[in-house]
């Protein structure tokens, strides 16, 4: 499905937040490297793709009415074997329920378990007089609290996405700070432009978060991501 398809599905189904495996579909489509995620709605079919992707995976519940799937008890890590998929899979999805009676349970996404990084953090919220902002920042505890990130307006420049990543205190941490890996800022930049005229070019987006996402040495790779319409 193209993005304008997923968002139109979206809106006829009453729904203004995007699902994950939806709102990786519509990024990757923009070309902003995620982990892609797979619904399978049974524990069989979390199984088969399982395989499909290769062990480790991950497994989150999939709701439109769960956006904090970890809170909810909806995410299991570093599943190697099919019998822990299956099982992980019954587990999310009771727990769930059990703490969102209400909720809709889809499933579960299943997504090859990535390899660690440093963790990052983009999104965009809209401000009433500016429109689009874009914040960046590193992720993890850093984000809670230190709350150290840069913001711009959309649309950004080259010279923009170069800046906001300098302008954060934990600068020094992407430069590999104590013999750590370096971040690759060059994939960094182009992720934050990427996002930018995806942003753009979507106005009925009201928010975005990608959090984490993994810094690497050669590259970046979004892991968790969340879209809200307006």
């Amino acid at each position: 499905m193209s993005t304008i398809e997923i968002i139109d599905k979206a809106k006829s189904e009453g729904r203004t937040i995007l699902t994950e495996v939806e709102s990786k579909q519509v990024l990757a489509e923009a070309g902003i490297s995620t982990a892609r995620a797979q619904l399978a709605a049974s524990r069989e079919e979390a199984v088969t793709a399982a395989r499909q992707i290769g062990l480790p995976v991950v497994l989150k519940i999939v709701s439109p009415d769960i956006s904090h799937k970890s809170d909810v008890g909806g995410v299991k890590l570093n599943l190697g074997s099919e019998e822990e998929v299956a099982a992980a899979f019954d587990e999310i999805v009771a727990t769930a329920r059990r703490a969102e009676a209400g909720a809709t349970v889809l499933g579960v996404s299943v997504q090859k378990m990535a390899r660690p990084g440093v963790e990052v953090i983009m999104g965009m919220t809209k401000d009433p007089q500016f429109g689009p902002v874009l914040m960046f920042g590193l992720g993890g505890v850093f984000v809670e609290v230190l709350k150290d990130v840069a913001f711009r307006i959309v649309p950004l420049e080259p010279r923009d996405a170069r800046q906001m990543i300098r302008d954060i205190q934990g600068f020094p941490v992407l430069e590999g700070f104590r013999g750590q890996e370096p971040a690759d800022l060059a994939a960094l930049e182009d992720m934050l432009i990427r996002l930018s005229t995806f942003v753009e070019e979507h106005p009925e987006i009201q928010e975005l978060d990608l959090n984490p996402i993994f810094a690497y040495k050669d590259g970046a790779l979004a892991v968790d991501a969340r879209i809200v319409l307006s």
